[in-house]
């Protein structure tokens, strides 16, 4: 099964779309700044093309890890990843899985279940990673709060996004 490196590209673009409304000063990003101890003065400098561009590469290696989450049919691939015959159309097991694909390959292939498994994959790894993070680095309740709503929300879209178009 060989995904859309298109719709990959495209959820990498999530986190840097959802960042740019979720930490605006309007909304929440004047709390965030507080809640992280930054202020206007530490935030000026900043190398912010390099900023991005780790975002964004660092945005696509979460698109591609949340592929195999999100689109159950992987699962298929990889239990039969060492077996050789899979690659080969021709062989039993390579007509097997065009059938299997022909079958089932757009089952719970929605943008609606794709986005469960992204904010499942949000509540139980972004949360509890961010939160061990902040709280050896003392930072509040608030500071999380902020910080894994925003990563749950990316997780989301990008589960949906890569569900229904990867």
């Amino acid at each position: 099964m060989i995904p859309n490196w298109m719709a990959l590209a495209g959820a990498a673009l999530i986190p840097l779309m959802i960042g740019f409304i979720w930490y605006n000063p309007k909304v929440l990003g004047t709390a965030w700044m507080n809640a992280s101890g930054l202020t206007e003065e530490k935030m000026k400098g900043a190398n912010m093309g390099l900023i991005f561009g780790l975002t964004l590469l660092f945005s696509f290696f979460i698109s591609l890890a949340l592929y195999s989450i999100v689109i159950h049919q992987m699962h298929v691939y990889s239990i039969l990843a060492d077996e050789a015959s899979a690659k080969d159309p021709a062989s039993e097991l390579g007509k097997w899985l065009a059938d299997f694909n022909t079958r089932f390959g757009d089952h719970y292939r929605t943008f609606k279940h794709g986005a469960l498994h992204g904010t499942i994959a949000g509540i139980l790894f972004a949360l509890p990673v961010l939160t061990v993070n902040a709280l050896f680095e003392r930072k509040g309740f608030k500071y999380i709060a902020i910080n894994a709503g925003y990563w749950i929300i990316c997780l989301a879209l990008m589960g949906g996004i890569i569900c229904k178009w990867g």
